[in-house]
């Protein structure tokens, strides 16, 4: 400090100035945070952090397309959606009664319906009209609709036409109704009741051969027994003429004989297979109705079900109890 008062003038003036200067940066280092504003460094601070997140967030996408890139490694392209095809068919005249099953395919139809209308006619059923045709399991009404125009049913003019037109079970010949010569015509005081005679007794009444007879006998197993000589008809290859010439010999005596379903125990396979059921959704119809009640107890009960006509449920009557 003593040298300091041999410095001439200009060296102290410098000594003094650097001297301040150094007491002015120490201050400032101190001072400044004071008199800084401190959302100024806050924002500082922000805008850090978000440039940290930023570059954070451009490598994980890189690394996000570096692994789609692996497991994708094509462009994705648009393309139509897949509608699957329909099956082309064909719109011509049939008989239902004679088609095979690759004529019900081209059709339209399912294999399976085609196999159901095998199996009906297997069993002796028939189709006396095109609405017959409709009752077939499987087939939906507007199936129905598009081919009920196509239906054609020839009224067969004889019972040797009818017999050659069916191909008869193994075992069974295939004679036809007037293959063998009937015996002389019963009296009329010699009335046959149709629930009770055999294939035998009813080869006497002239008309019926053993074709015929054992077609009778069949359906009348499968009905449950016949409640008038009208269900006659229903036989499968019965024309008017037949029927005329064999009904004056025939009567139904003893209605006991009638074979009737529980409704309210029967299963749906069990309804389903009375010829004026037939059909699945029928047979259901009545069950799912049955569950939804107690106890069925009259047929009124099941009037309401749209599967049926009122024309059904007159046929269906003597074969139902509901005990």
């Amino acid at each position: 400090m003593k040298n300091f008062f041999y410095f001439n003038k200009g060296q102290r003036i410098g000594v003094l100035i650097l001297l301040l200067l150094i007491v002015f940066a120490f201050l400032a280092t101190v001072l400044m945070p004071i008199f800084v504003k401190k959302d100024e460094i806050e924002s500082g601070e922000d805008f850090l952090r978000e440039a940290m997140e930023f570059r954070a967030n451009l490598i994980e996408n890189e690394r996000s397309k570096s692994k789609e890139t692996d497991f994708f490694p094509f462009e994705y392209r648009s393309y139509p959606k897949y509608k699957p095809t329909q099956t082309k068919y064909e719109l011509f005249t049939f008989n239902p009664n004679t088609a095979d099953s690759a004529t019900f395919v081209k059709l339209g139809l399912k294999p399976y319906i085609a196999r159901n209308v095998l199996r009906y006619r297997e069993k002796g059923g028939s189709f006396r009209n095109a609405d017959a045709f409709a009752r077939v399991y499987g087939i939906t009404p507007e199936k129905y609709e598009e081919l009920k125009p196509f239906i054609q049913i020839p009224e067969l003019e004889n019972e040797k036409q009818i017999a050659e037109n069916i191909s008869e079970k193994p075992g069974n010949t295939n004679e036809t109704a007037d293959s063998k010569e009937f015996p002389t015509q019963l009296k009329t005081d010699n009335i046959i009741d149709l629930n009770s005679a055999d294939t035998t007794l009813l080869k006497q009444v002239r008309g019926i051969g053993s074709v015929f007879a054992r077609r009778i006998v069949n359906y009348r197993n499968v009905l449950g027994g016949y409640t008038t000589l009208e269900q006659l008809k229903e036989v499968w290859g019965m024309n008017g003429e037949t029927y005329d010439r064999i009904t004056p010999f025939l009567d139904i005596k003893d209605e006991q004989l009638i074979t009737k379903i529980d409704v309210n125990k029967a299963s749906i396979e069990r309804l389903r297979k009375h010829p004026y059921i037939n059909t699945f959704q029928r047979a259901k119809a009545i069950y799912e109705y049955r569950r939804k009640k107690v106890k069925l107890t009259n047929i009124k009960q099941l009037n309401h079900l749209e599967e049926f006509t009122d024309e059904d449920w007159k046929r269906l009557e003597p074969y139902l109890s509901f005990e």
